[in-house]
C-alpha cells in the first residue's frame, strides 16, 4: 500500500547547506491490528479511538517505521479532546522498559477524515517527539478492507506563521506503506487462509507443508520469470528495464551448482528437518506419558 504523496524535509543546520529529502513513513501489520481491537473493544459512547505510535526514525527524521502502539484514554469538553496524562506516561512507561529502542513518533485515531480538534492534541503528543514532529496517522475502519490503501492516511505538521499558540499548524500528507518481514508475512498468510472456510478459522501447518508451500510458489514464481524472458526475446512483450535489473540482480546471487550437488544438499538439509520433526514429536510423547503417569501416582 503506497500514497502518492510525497513530503520533501530540508536536512541540515546553518553550517551546512541544507538540502532536501524525500520523507518516508512505514507501518507494521501489528500496528494495524492493533488499532482495530483498540476500536473494536472502545465503549458504545464512543466513535473513535486514540492512542500513542511508537517506532524508530533515521538521525536526520526523514525515515519514520512504526512498529508499536498502545491505547489512550480521553474525555470530550466543550468540543475538546482531554487526554488522560497519567494513563499515559503509565503505558509509556511499562512500554519502555519492554522495548526501550521504541521511542513516541506520534499517535493515531480512528475516522476518515481530520477534526479541528486534532491540532490541539498533536501539540500534547509533540511534547515526547524531541526535535521532530509527531506523526498523525487516521485509520478509516471503513474503508479497511475496501480501498488500496487500507484507509490509512498519515500526516506531519508544520508552524502557521509565527503564532505560539498550541494547535496553530498545518497538516502535510506524507507517503505511507505498510512493512512486514518474513515471519510476518508468514501470519498474514495464514490468517488470509482462512477467509476461504465457512468456520472461518485455521490450523497451523507442520515444517513439511511449509517446505512444500515455499518450493511450490518459488516453481511458480520461475516460471512467471521464464515466461516473461521467453517472450521479451521472441519479441512479443516489449523489454522493461527496471525489470530486467531486478531479474540480474537476483540471478547474480545465485550461487553456480550443479544439480547432482544441488539434489544431495537439498537431501541433506530435508533430513535434518525430517530429524528435527522426529525429536519433536517423540519429546512430546515423552512429556505426555510423563505428565500422565505423574496423575496415577497422584491419586
Amino acid at each position: 500500500m503506497v500514497n502518492d504523496n510525497t513530503l520533501f524535509v530540508s536536512v541540515g543546520n546553518s553550517a551546512t547547506a541544507p538540502h532536501q529529502r524525500p520523507f518516508s513513513c512505514t507501518i507494521s501489520p501489528v500496528v494495524l491490528f492493533a488499532v482495530l481491537d483498540h476500536y473494536l473493544r472502545r465503549d458504545n459512547k464512543q466513535e473513535k479511538v486514540i492512542g500513542a505510535l511508537l517506532g524508530v526514525r533515521s538521525p536526520d527524521g526523514t525515515e519514520v517505521e512504526i512498529r508499536n502502539t498502545f491505547s489512550a484514554i480521553y474525555t470530550e469538553e466543550d468540543a475538546q479532546i482531554v487526554l488522560d496524562k497519567e494513563h499515559y506516561n503509565n503505558m509509556h512507561d511499562l512500554h519502555q522498559r519492554v522495548n526501550p529502542e521504541e521511542q513516541i513518533l506520534g499517535w493515531y485515531t480512528t475516522g476518515p477524515n481530520l477534526t479541528p480538534a486534532s491540532a490541539p492534541l498533536h501539540t500534547v503528543f509533540a511534547q515526547d517527539t524531541g526535535n521532530f514532529r509527531p506523526i498523525h496517522v487516521t485509520f478509516d475502519t471503513e474503508q479497511l478492507l475496501k480501498s488500496d490503501d487500507m484507509g490509512v492516511q498519515a500526516y506531519t505538521s508544520a508552524p502557521v506563521g509565527f503564532s505560539t499558540k498550541p494547535g496553530d499548524c498545518l497538516y502535510l500528507p506524507v507517503p505511507c506503506d505498510i512493512k512486514y518481514v518474513d515471519a510476518e508475512r508468514s501470519g498474514l498468510d495464514m490468517l488470509a487462509s482462512a477467509k476461504s472456510t465457512e468456520s472461518r478459522s485455521v490450523s497451523l501447518l507442520s515444517d513439511m507443508d511449509h517446505l512444500e508451500i515455499a518450493i511450490g510458489k518459488l516453481q511458480e514464481m520461475l516460471q512467471r520469470i521464464s515466461e516473461y524472458v521467453d517472450s521479451v526475446v521472441a519479441g512479443k512483450e516489449k523489454p522493461n528495464n527496471a525489470i530486467g535489473r531486478y531479474i540480474m540482480d537476483t540471478v547474480s546471487v545465485v550461487p553456480k551448482v550443479d544439480s547432482a550437488s544441488f539434489e544431495k544438499m537439498f537431501n541433506s538439509h530435508l533430513q535434518d528437518l525430517l530429524m528435527v520433526v522426529y525429536l519433536a514429536n517423540m519429546t512430546r510423547t515423552q512429556l505426555s506419558v510423563a505428565e500422565r503417569l505423574n496423575l496415577l501416582v497422584s491419586n
